[in-house]
């Protein structure tokens, strides 16, 4: 049976104490939730700061340069001129490498995963690159604006079938996910919701890789669905699921397991003052993110450790702590390998993650995946290698190391005995090669699995 947990507790403000501080395991969980991964100087920086001030930081004054903008608009119009969306996955991961909004590209790739659309399919990397834009743009801005921009988006047109969507034919696919998948959970509409919103969409189609409304395919009569009927247009409709009650429960539950814990799921009693937020704020997002990561609840028991690093978490949160370097396109086939590359989630029901990410062969994918970042000659630490890096901290001792590789990557502390294991290690040829050795036997642990 899981535990009750207050929800007056677990939402209102943590406040640090004497007894309970804010200090570096509290950082480090911040940041590997909220973001990817810290760096020592983040870590010093964000001590000094305080909760609240490093909270609003992330949440609201984050934003990314000009010229790393414009850095990045560069790259991915390469990348996208090369017509092939598999490019595209190397330039994300460069973002979420060296990004300075760290919390806005971590809910990005939770969208991502939410309203899963997948270049398999889609085959075209001007609108996945267009939908990824999309989805970073509005990741912590207003639900209903997002979900409306979804419904037009071209390539979750041709995804989930919505672009040959025609009042003598309604297809299905996007109405059903829209209520099922993106805002109101399974068991909040009916068979007849779904055959009536399809109608809704009927005209919405893709021209010159674009939206395009169709008012000759469209059904402009009454529809009748989730309690109303009248004659919906397709805006009017998302508004109307938008709407019902079980929407902003859905969207702060969702919210609530990605940030917070795998498992137990959150239950409504447990939700409903974030839902009720989310409202209230009429579905602005920022809110209720900025509300978890102040929280009781994330700041306890109920969330250190309780939930699965996936493996973009893994990867570059390791590389981000480390100011790690490598050949990207390669470090995406490994990622593909063991389960997640980004630009094609393996359904429309996007990464289930928890548990799932967790099997005799991707914890094997994942050591694999560590050593090979760690001994290519592509990988550089700091424009350099480990030993040079690490020096620069004045870590100069395989003890030092072992303790700024657990401060730094791990959410719970490893024992004395599992210290003693790994620094008792034989010799190797020379002091970058044992901190690399250390590094990835580290990186082997069950508790290195965890965020």
């Amino acid at each position: 049976m899981k535990p009750y947990v207050d929800p007056n507790w677990a939402w209102s403000e943590f406040k640090p104490s004497k007894a309970d501080p804010w200090n570096e395991q509290k950082v480090t969980h911040l940041f590997r939730r909220a973001g990817f991964g810290i760096t020592s100087q983040e870590l010093q920086d964000a001590l000094s700061a305080g909760l609240p001030r490093t909270v609003h930081q992330l949440v609201h004054e984050s934003a990314e340069s000009d010229t790393f903008r414009t850095e990045m608009q560069a790259m991915t119009n390469s990348l996208v001129s090369t017509s092939d969306p598999k490019n595209l996955s190397s330039g994300w991961l460069y973002r979420m490498l060296k990004t300075t909004d760290q919390l806005r590209e971590k809910i990005t790739l939770f969208w991502h995963g939410h309203f899963a659309t997948s270049a398999e399919k889609v085959a075209d990397a001007f609108m996945m690159q267009q939908q990824n834009n999309m989805l970073r743009n509005s990741a912590l801005g207003n639900f209903l604006d997002l979900a409306q921009g979804i419904s037009k988006d071209p390539a979750m047109l041709l995804y989930l079938d919505s672009a040959t969507n025609r009042k003598t034919h309604p297809n299905e696919n996007f109405a059903r996910e829209l209520m099922e998948l993106f805002c109101l959970g399974e068991g909040n509409y009916s068979e007849e919701d779904i055959r009536e919103l399809s109608r809704c969409f009927t005209g919405w189609e893709v021209r010159n890789r674009a939206y395009r409304f169709n008012r000759y395919q469209h059904d402009f009569d009454h529809k009748s669905f989730l309690g109303s009927s009248r004659k919906f247009t397709g805006e009017e409709a998302v508004e109307h699921v938008v709407a019902q009650h079980s929407s902003p429960r859905f969207i702060a539950g969702k919210l609530v397991q990605f940030l917070v814990m795998d498992e137990p799921f959150a239950d409504d009693e447990l939700i409903a003052p974030l839902a009720k937020q989310l409202r209230d704020d009429d579905f602005e997002v920022a809110g209720i993110i900025e509300r978890i990561l102040r929280s009781n609840l994330f700041f306890s028991e109920h969330s250190y450790g309780r939930k699965i690093k996936s493996p973009v978490e893994l990867a570059i949160g390791l590389m981000r702590s480390l100011k790690m370097n490598t050949r990207l396109p390669d470090l995406n086939q490994a990622l593909g390998e063991v389960g997640q590359s980004v630009f094609y989630p393996p359904n429309v029901k996007g990464w289930e993650g928890g548990r799932i990410w967790i099997n005799s062969s991707t914890l094997l994918g994942r050591s694999n995946l560590v050593h090979a970042l760690l001994t290519s000659n592509n990988t550089s630490f700091d424009e350099g290698d480990l030993s040079t890096m690490l020096a620069k901290q004045n870590v100069r001792t395989t003890e030092q190391a072992f303790q700024l590789f657990e401060r730094l990557l791990f959410a719970v502390r490893l024992g004395a005995n599992v210290k003693q294991q790994i620094l008792a290690t034989g010799p190797t040829d020379g002091l970058n090669q044992q901190f690399i050795n250390i590094l990835h036997q580290m990186a082997t642990l069950p508790q290195f699995q965890l965020n």
